[in-house]
């Protein structure tokens, strides 16, 4: 176990006291004297005693009251009193759920934003490797507000197990000085005098603020599926089988996990199915191969999303001298099972419209042209739009989406299926085959169909500049910055957020709300609601004289991953995948001389996408060749 270490601290002016010190500091103390701060940890004084019930260790049966003796079996103390409310913020790093590098990881992530909350905490190490951190309060919280914190923190630390702070009842956990249930105690990494301080001072209700503010999209994510499981629980049987979220497209359930990703970020694999670390690491950059990540990505996420994988590795120094050899063998291996498992190509070459002796035109006439496009979108399709309610927003975000596949692809020429822009909008495939007919017949001739879908082509679409507002396009300054559909993060905020999000980015002066509200056409009461809610998450900020500025600081694609949006993106597109594996294996019936075995369909330690970690991860997924053809009409 690679231990967390930090210098010692002198009590007097220490403004990171509550980061844990090293285990050596507490180490002579003994465990009598350590319980002696259980009372300060507790809800009430009482403690439950553990013992082996059927092969599971346990701490059944009624509460003892807390002494000063030290108890001579496990204990550990009841964590909220008898209203329900708490007094320590509980947080077990536990052992059983990730490698014991990952605690070390998680601890030193926790500590870090605890500090920079201004929140002073007391650590301890169990001689399993599990760790555990309090934070006292000088003002009791409910027991549902303390559940609430607890589960914000545990989606950023995957070793946090919340189970503590579930039960109201039972919630209980081992402290300082406790017996542990194989042999040895608790043992306090946080200097004796040190902690007791941190134990008797607390932390205020405002720095207890300051934690709610940098946990906001976690929160948010929390609620909202508390909110679902509600809706879930008092709807139809019928729709208990089928979760779906907004816009009728699946929902994993709560807390669904797929396998790879869970050794990602914890670290534990199936022996069953990896024999070593070595195949599980490899299992991991396979499947990150393939969903198409860098190496610079990886990297990168060794000490953000996927701990594990690093926990993989035996050492930092392996890791060093291993992983870009083992990169390069998951991309060779990538690489060759495409090969393997391309559909035939027959019938899937794309459609090549009739252009009546025209050239294809080259990257910078695309680029122009969208610039076009752009202008006659703001100046005048949006206000149409605007006056077609629901539709009219899904319309607005479907032209984004074009003019983005636009400039991506450099062409002028849509012949993707409906799921290319479904995904892209966050929007099922059958509402945007509807909205494709009704924009070709609201365009005033900027969206033209030019062939029908057939076997495995989709129907095609043809972009260009109609005749009436070139000389609008013309006149128009060009806007800055890229259009977008609608962005992962996006999802989990809305459609407002997202078109004032664009009115602040793409604007030539910093607006004001009145003006956000007006260039976004939206209402000005849903124009505040939505700049209140990006500045809360910190994505936008308002200066002296009123007006909003993008905060730069801020990663939406990290935002997104905070908010769970990330999760529906990928959950989408794996659902794409799986359909289109399943009109595969219908053509295949029909053509014997390929086969398709079920694991091509789904396998899901293979289909289940992980997006990568970057604001401009939609556009890499648009694909050259469509899925399953579908029809706008």
């Amino acid at each position: 176990m690679v231990a967390v270490a930090a210098p010692e601290r002198h009590l007097e002016g220490d403004s990171t006291l509550g980061v844990s010190a090293t285990v050596s500091s507490s180490a002579q103390v003994k465990p009598h004297q350590l319980w002696a701060l259980a009372p300060l940890i507790a809800g009430q004084p009482a403690y439950r005693a553990g013992r082996w019930v059927r092969g599971k260790f346990q701490y059944p049966g009624t509460p003892h009251r807390l002494t000063a003796a030290l108890p001579t079996a496990p204990a550990a103390v009841l964590i909220h009193d008898a209203a329900g409310d708490v007094a320590t913020l509980c947080l077990d790093l536990d052992i059983s759920k990730a490698d014991p590098a990952v605690i070390d990881v998680d601890a030193a992530r926790l500590g870090v934003l605890l500090t920079s909350c201004g929140l002073q905490f007391v650590e301890d190490v169990s001689p399993s490797g599990g760790r555990h951190l309090y934070v006292p309060l000088a003002e009791r919280i409910p027991g549902a507000d303390a559940r609430e914190l607890v589960d914000a923190l545990a989606r950023i630390a995957p070793s946090l197990d919340p189970s503590p702070h579930q039960n109201p009842t039972t919630g209980c956990i081992r402290v300082p000085g406790s017996l542990h249930k194989r042999g040895g105690h608790q043992q306090l990494t946080t200097p004796l005098t040190a902690a007791y301080d941190v134990l008797r001072r607390r932390n205020t209700p405002d720095d207890l603020d300051k934690l709610r503010r940098a946990l906001a999209p976690e929160l948010r994510r929390g609620r909202e599926e508390a909110a679902r499981r509600a809706r879930l629980a008092t709807a139809p049987q019928p729709a208990l089988r089928v979760p779906t979220g907004p816009n009728g497209i699946a929902r994993r359930p709560s807390g669904w996990q797929s396998p790879l990703r869970r050794t990602a970020e914890t670290g534990l694999y199936d022996t069953a199915k990896y024999r070593t670390p070595s195949e599980a690491r490899m299992g991991v950059l396979n499947h990150l191969a393939a969903c198409g990540w860098t190496l610079a990505q990886v990297r990168g996420e060794l000490t953000g999303q996927f701990p594990g994988l690093a926990a993989l590795y035996q050492s930092t120094r392996q890791l060093d001298r291993l992983l870009e050899t083992e990169w390069g063998k998951a991309i060779e291996f990538t690489a060759t099972s495409r090969g393997k498992n391309t559909a035939p190509k027959s019938d899937t070459s794309p459609t090549q419209p009739t252009r009546g002796g025209k050239e294809k035109p080259s990257a910078a006439a695309i680029h122009q042209l969208v610039n076009d496009l752009e202008n006659i979108l703001y100046a005048v399709l949006d206000a149409r739009f605007q006056k077609l309610g629901r539709e009219g927003l899904g319309l607005r975000f479907l032209i984004r989406g074009v003019l983005a596949y636009m400039r991506t692809m450099e062409t002028n020429t849509l012949d993707v299926g409906c799921r290319t822009f479904a995904l892209a909008l966050g929007q099922h495939h059958g509402t945007v085959a509807r909205l494709l007919r009704r924009l070709a017949e609201l365009s005033d001739g900027m969206v033209t169909k030019i062939a029908d879908a057939h076997h495995r082509n989709a129907d095609v679409y043809l972009i260009e500049l109609p005749e009436q507002h070139r000389q609008l396009a013309r006149d128009l300054t060009w806007r800055k910055g890229k259009i977008h559909a609608v962005r992962p993060v996006f999802r989990a905020l809305g459609p407002a957020a997202a078109l004032a999000y664009e009115t602040i980015e793409r604007a030539r002066l910093s607006p004001t709300a009145a003006e956000v509200a007006r260039d976004s056409k939206i209402g000005r009461s849903t124009a505040d609601r939505a700049l209140a809610e990006m500045a809360a998450l910190a994505m936008i900020h308002r200066d002296d004289a009123g007006h909003w500025h993008l905060t730069h600081t801020t990663s939406l694609a990290q935002l997104a991953r905070r908010l769970g949006a990330d999760s529906d993106v990928a959950a989408q597109l794996t659902l794409h995948r799986r359909q289109r594996g399943q009109w595969h294996a219908w053509l295949d019936r029909h053509n014997p001389d390929q086969h398709i075995t079920e694991s091509d369909i789904y396998d899901p330690d293979t289909a289940e996408h992980w997006l990568p970690p970057d604001d401009d991860s939609i556009a890499s997924l648009m694909p050259s060749r469509r899925p399953r053809p579908c029809r706008s009409t």
